[in-house]
């Protein structure tokens, strides 16, 4: 279950903020002969030298084969083969990468086939799960079953961070896709209504994904949150719900 205990500290992905333009953040700091290798990968992006890009792929270091998939995604040469490969990568740096390139990577060869993210929302290391929940929000169609995993991981999921981006997510997918079941509308307003009790950055979320659903108990749920103790929640919710209205003048 969800702690509801108000803290404000959180540095989570926003569906609005991250870089996901395939620049060379190689995750945590390589060291020694490693850190040579990274530059050299890095390097070779800005070069558009796919072969020694593709090549690292392989390589030993895990900070050399994240900097890897982002070398390829500079030059444009990251497939959805490269994300499924490095999504099964024993180190976490590596997934959370793949997860990070998902939206850019590009489905080509024979009988490509989309990137499926929706068994990384479980992933054992939260800074993956928290960067899958981001990466669904920003794909052009969601996968059969993620809807109702960020339904889950908005409700369920222990680390704040966590419920912090399915949390977004469920506004950013239910914003580009209309044509949702109405259940799974119903399921995801409910769970971003449920989520206005979860810490402040959560609730932070919450109060802006709540504009991609249209449903009274929007309005009801963002005039609670007018009198919410976290400055950025009532700010959110003003700014949906607009300007009062004026109050007419008695002559």
């Amino acid at each position: 279950m969800a702690d509801n205990s108000d803290d404000s500290s959180s540095t989570g992905t926003d569906n609005t903020g991250t870089d996901n333009t395939g620049t060379d953040n190689a995750g945590t700091e390589p060291a020694g002969a490693a850190l040579a290798e990274v530059e050299a990968v890095v390097m070779a992006g800005h070069r558009g030298d796919t072969a020694v890009a593709r090549a690292a792929l392989g390589n030993n270091h895990p900070s050399v084969r994240t900097a890897a998939l982002g070398a390829l995604a500079r030059t444009g040469s990251l497939t959805t083969d490269d994300i499924t490969a490095a999504l099964s990568d024993p180190a976490p740096e590596v997934r959370r990468r793949a997860c990070e390139l998902t939206p850019v990577a590009n489905a080509s060869g024979p009988g490509a086939r989309p990137v499926e993210l929706v068994a990384m929302l479980s992933d054992p290391d939260d800074l993956v799960a928290e960067m899958a929940a981001w990466a669904v929000g920003e794909r052009i169609g969601p996968e059969e079953g993620v809807f109702l995993a960020l339904v889950d991981m908005t409700r369920n999921h222990q680390e704040p961070l966590c419920r912090e981006a399915a949390a977004a997510s469920l506004g950013a997918v239910a914003a580009n896709h209309p044509d949702l079941d109405a259940n799974l509308v119903d399921a995801g307003l409910h769970a971003l209504v449920d989520a206005m009790a979860d810490k402040a950055p959560v609730r932070r979320r919450a109060v802006l994904a709540l504009a991609a659903f249209d449903d009274p108990v929007v309005e009801t749920t963002l005039a609670a949150a007018l009198d919410d103790r976290d400055w950025q929640v009532r700010q959110g919710a003003e700014d949906l719900l607009g300007p009062p209205e004026p109050e007419s003048e008695e002559g």
